[in-house]
This record gives structure tokens, C-alpha cells and sequence, in this order.
């Protein structure tokens, strides 16, 4: 199934489906951690929290899952990979709906740490299935409709989810993932083929010292940090994202779903055509272009007071297109640095670092961020603006060592 020649086939109608139902699993994944950005305004007046509280509330998932990725990376070359997307799968299931139940803070706050632990180890398992039945004249457009979850999750879970919540309380969104996760779990066992090529392949047969030796390689380090610095980036602005359109922007709760809607439908149009692009011009400079791109609207939108709201609106689909056109070829290279028989440990401490890393910056955005009360304006959401700036002038730097490696043909 894995396809090996330079001029990338068209894909499979076994390859499509694939795509379909890993795109429809990663939605249900992104629309689980995402939410949290929406309901945080909800979520900080229900509950009376304040901004560091809101903010461990949304680390709580990304650093358990941090954590279950360290775990399982050394047995993550050691099983069919259907069968550990199944078995992480359902426990993500099981985990939203705890948090679907939750009644006080300290029992989301555990709940979000249950559906990190297995909502967490997802994306690395999605990641090395597309590098193992897909060229890397492929990926990119196999990741672009793989990641239009992140699209999709905004254009139709999130305003749906928002208008749930508003109705019928914050947890009900929470219930609603829950839901379309349990006939996700059925299509899996029932249409997925088991995928074992990687296991005919000798490995060590500790998974401590697999685990050892993922890590101690070089190169596969340098692709490790280039994830890390764009995650930190990726997640600082997200958290608050709600309360300072609420807030700040005084967009009102009943236009923030055209907000999120409007943006995701637009990254459903940018991310196909991103993905082709990517399979058809440097990987690097597409990065580079969308970096500088997002760098320059951090900043614009970070500073922002009260406008109208076509103006929000407007404003974030220019974010968001920055957002996703660094995602894509980012990805595409990074899939490209470890060797067959490490690919899936790879892609669990990647992933690792990926959520460890967002964890530290919601943490650090809370602490920045500052609200005299519930209803005050946010403050000092423009230091998280530059904070991820710099993080991004990093990661050009490190990304630039990662295309070095792909191109050299060392990873």
C-alpha cells in the first residue's frame, strides 16, 4: 500500500477512505480540545474562574497528553496501528463524556486530564498511518484534507457547539462529541484494514530502548524542537480567544458563532489548496511565507480594541490562513524525518512535545493575561502577541535545519 515513486499516483478508493475517516476522527479530536476556546467565556463567568484557572483548565489536557505520549512511544512501533487507534480512541470516547458530566472544576480539570491521556496519542497514530500508506508527493494534500478538521471543527462543531452550550449549558457540547466518537469507533473496526507493514521491520525489542533510541538520534531531535517552538506559537492566542472578541472586540455571545464559522469555512478553502501547493513548490519557503504572514497578524490582531464586526471577522480569517498554511508544509516535512521502523515513536514524542509545549503556553498566556472581573476587557493580550512572534522566529530557524535533512536525504 505504501507508495514509494517520485511522481506521486492518484490515490486508491481504499487510500480515500482512509483519509475520510481519519479527517472525521481528527475532527472529533480537535472539536474536543478546541471547544475550550468558546466555552472559555461561558466557562470563566458559570464557574467564577479567572484567567490562570481557565488557563490550567486548558493545559490540564495538553500536558496528561504530553505525558501518554512519552509513555506509549516505545510500543507505538510494537502493535498494528488499527488496532492502537481503536484502543486510544475510545478512551478519548470515554473521557469526554466525564467531561460532559462534570459539575465543579476540579472534576473537569481531572476529566480533561483522562481525555488527554488518550485523546492526546491520536494525532501521532493519524500521522504515522499517512506516512505509511501515502507518498511524500502525497501527504500534503492527504494532510490538508486530513487537517481541514481543524476547519470543520470551527465552520460546523464550534458554533453548533456554542449555541448548544448557550441553550442547554456548557457540557452538552462536550456530550455531543461523545456521541458522534462512538460511530466513529464502529467505522474503525469495521472499515479500516490492519496496518503492520512497519512490524516486519527489526526494532529493538525493548521499548524503553526503542524509546531511547528515537530520542538519542540527532536529526530526529532537531525535527522534536521545530514542533516544539511552533506549538508554543500555535497555542499562546488560542485559549483567550473568545473572551477577548467577547470582551475587547465587543463581539456579542450570539455573533461569536458566525466568528468561529466564517474563519473555519475559510480554512476549509485554504487548506486543499495549501496541501496541493505543497506538493508542488518548496515545502520551505511556503513555510516561511505563511510564518512571516502569521507573524504579522499577531501582532495587528493582538492590539486590537473595539471594532465592528465584519472587521473581527475579516481579521480572523487572515489569522487563521496563516495558522493553517504553516501547519500543512510543517507537517509534510516533519513526516519525512524518521525511518520506517521508528515512525511511530517518532510521531508519539512529537506529538508529545507538540501537546507538552502547547500546555506550557496556555499555561504561560493565563499568566500574562490579565481580567479585574468576568465582564473587564483582557489585558496585556498583545505580550502574548509578541511572545509569539519571537517563538515563530524560531521556528524558522529550526524548520530550516528540518528541510536541510529531508533534502540531504539524512532523514
Amino acid at each position: 500500500m505504501n507508495q514509494t515513486s517520485a511522481n506521486a499516483p492518484s490515490l486508491t478508493r481504499y487510500q480515500i477512505l482512509v483519509v475520510v475517516i481519519l479527517a472525521v476522527t481528527q475532527f472529533t479530536v480537535v472539536l474536543d480540545f478546541m471547544i475550550m476556546s468558546p466555552l472559555g467565556d461561558i466557562l470563566m463567568k458559570s464557574m467564577h474562574l479567572i484567567p490562570s484557572e481557565f488557563g490550567l483548565a486548558v493545559s490540564a489536557y495538553a500536558f496528561s497528553a504530553g505525558f501518554s505520549g512519552f509513555l506509549t512511544a516505545g510500543f507505538s512501533d510494537k502493535f498494528d496501528r488499527k488496532k492502537l487507534l481503536l484502543f486510544f480512541y475510545v478512551g478519548f470516547v470515554f473521557g469526554t463524556v466525564l467531561c460532559g458530566i462534570a459539575h465543579t472544576y476540579w472534576f473537569l480539570v481531572a476529566a480533561r486530564v483522562i481525555t488527554g491521556l488518550f485523546g492526546g496519542v491520536i494525532g501521532s497514530i493519524s500521522m504515522a498511518i499517512v506516512a505509511d500508506l501515502f507518498a511524500l508527493q502525497q501527504r500534503g494534500r492527504v494532510l490538508g484534507f486530513v487537517q481541514m478538521a481543524f476547519g470543520a471543527s470551527q465552520v460546523l462543531g464550534i458554533p453548533i457547539g456554542l449555541y448548544i452550550a448557550t441553550n442547554w449549558g456548557w457540557e452538552m457540547p462536550f456530550l455531543m462529541v461523545a456521541a458522534l466518537g462512538v460511530v466513529m469507533v464502529g467505522v474503525i473496526g469495521f472499515y479500516l484494514r490492519p496496518i503492520n507493514e512497519h512490524l516486519y521491520v527489526k526494532s529493538e525489542k525493548s521499548a524503553f530502548t526503542h524509546l531511547w533510541h528515537t530520542l538519542a538520534r540527532r536529526d530526529y531531535r532537531i525535527g522534536f524542537a521545530a514542533t516544539a517552538l511552533l506549538s508554543v506559537g500555535g497555542f499562546m492566542m488560542m485559549p483567550f480567544g473568545s473572551a477577548f472578541a467577547i470582551n475587547n472586540l465587543h463581539v456579542t455571545e450570539h455573533q461569536l458563532p458566525l466568528l468561529f464559522m466564517v474563519a473555519g469555512l475559510s480554512t476549509l478553502v485554504i487548506m486543499p489548496f495549501i496541501g496541493r501547493l505543497s506538493d508542488r513548490v518548496d515545502k520551505y519557503k511556503l513555510f516561511v511565507i505563511a510564518s512571516l504572514w502569521l507573524m504579522a497578524m499577531c501582532i495587528w490582531y493582538t492590539n486590537l480594541s473595539v471594532v465592528p464586526l465584519w472587521i473581527a471577522i475579516a481579521l480572523n480569517v487572515l489569522l487563521m490562513a496563516g495558522v493553517t498554511s504553516r501547519m500543512i508544509p510543517s507537517s509534510a516535512l516533519t513526516s519525512a524525518v524518521p525511518e520506517l521502523k521508528d515512525r511511530g515513536a517518532f510521531m508519539s514524542i512529537n506529538a508529545s512535545l507538540q501537546q507538552l509545549a502547547g500546555g506550557i503556553a496556555a499555561a504561560l498566556a493565563g499568566k500574562i493575561v490579565v481580567q479585574q472581573t468576568n465582564f473587564s476587557p483582557l489585558e496585556h493580550y498583545d505580550t502574548v502577541g509578541y511572545v509569539v512572534v519571537a517563538f515563530s522566529v524560531l521556528g524558522l530557524f529550526f524548520m530550516y535545519r528540518v528541510d536541510r535533512l529531508v533534502k540531504s536525504g539524512r532523514a
